[in-house]
């Protein structure tokens, strides 16, 4: 009579049994040791504990190497799902894929049990003991904590060391001296705030300084550089008084305002300056300076009181002051 008392539940023939369908049995056995490394599926029915139990000798997901766990409805509560029978000692990974955000326990006897949260995935062994058969974490764990104190890379001076104990999150790594450019690195030890370094071969990268205020990054066909822009600078209406930076064309659109030459200039600073209303003659506006430099070498502030006229006002030096 034939038996199944193994841990996949295989029909096991009794000698002198099954002549003439020896074969086939033997063959369903194979395909039963082939689903114990297979992917299956069991839902819970209800909202309550459940029994899955590996059948004799026919296939079902619950022989599944991994068992994936759903559920009919949404879970209200930590739900067991106990492994049957309580003799296979087998190794599972189990998904809990139920509905209702809750966790789910594998058991198999009265031993230990393995909770899985809802989402999550654990390798579990059961031991198989009967009636008192437990449920183990079979999930790997990492050797333990380990410490690296230099890491050195090929190129001598471009190694990587530590000092100070293992690396952790509030480590620092630091290069043995300058990485090189064929490296990745700059080959410099510091940079200049605000410049624009350009590629430079395998040498060390050159460096654009901003210069003066307004300037622009300029292609000459070779390299880059910082020029002043070319041409005659975007309007900015302005119906307020402003103080105005360098290299800006102001328009006034309203009469009784006052515009500020920029403080502090140097020579070859400019501003453009329009009467945008019209009627300048009869309601004039000033240009002054916020610094007391004069403007055409005297210390009189500038009135216009010219319809539409345009002025471009240059800061020549200390005693010229703004040319106009």
């Amino acid at each position: 009579m034939a038996t199944y008392v193994n841990n996949l539940r295989l029909k096991e023939i009794a000698t002198g049994d099954e002549s003439g369908t020896w074969g086939t049995s033997t063959n369903t056995n194979l395909e039963l040791v082939t689903d114990g490394f297979s992917y299956g599926t069991k839902q819970f029915a209800s909202d309550s504990n459940e029994t899955f139990t590996m059948p004799d000798g026919t296939a079902d997901a619950t022989r599944g190497f991994y068992l994936k766990f759903t559920s009919a409805g949404s879970l209200t509560a930590t739900r067991t799902a106990t492994l049957g029978p309580n003799t296979v000692s087998k190794v599972w990974v189990i998904e809990n894929a139920t509905t209702g955000s809750q966790s789910i326990s594998i058991k198999q006897g009265s031993g230990a049990e393995i909770t899985i949260t809802n989402g999550s995935k654990a390798m579990v062994v059961t031991d198989g003991a009967g009636a008192g058969a437990a449920v183990f974490n079979a999930n790997p764990t990492e050797s333990g904590a380990g410490t690296v104190t230099s890491v050195q890379v090929a190129g001598g001076s471009t190694g990587l060391t530590y000092s100070g104990g293992p690396i952790t999150g509030s480590g620092t790594i630091t290069t043995a001296g300058t990485l090189a450019v064929a490296n990745g690195g700059t080959g410099a030890t510091t940079l200049t705030a605000n410049n624009v370094l350009l590629g430079n071969g395998t040498s060390a990268p050159l460096a654009v300084a901003p210069s003066t205020s307004g300037n622009l990054l300029t292609s000459n066909g070779s390299t880059w550089q910082s020029t002043a822009p070319s041409g005659q600078p975007d309007p900015t209406l302005t119906g307020v008084g402003v103080t105005a930076t360098e290299g800006q064309f102001l328009v006034a659109t309203a009469g009784s305002i006052t515009i500020n030459l920029p403080a502090s200039p140097s020579a070859g600073d400019f501003v453009i300056v329009k009467d945008g209303t019209g009627a300048a003659a009869t309601t004039s506006f000033t240009v002054a300076t916020t610094d007391g430099a004069n403007i055409a070498s005297s210390a009189t502030n500038l009135t216009f009181d010219k319809n539409f006229a345009e002025i471009t006002m240059t800061y020549i030096n200390g005693s010229i002051g703004w040319s106009v």
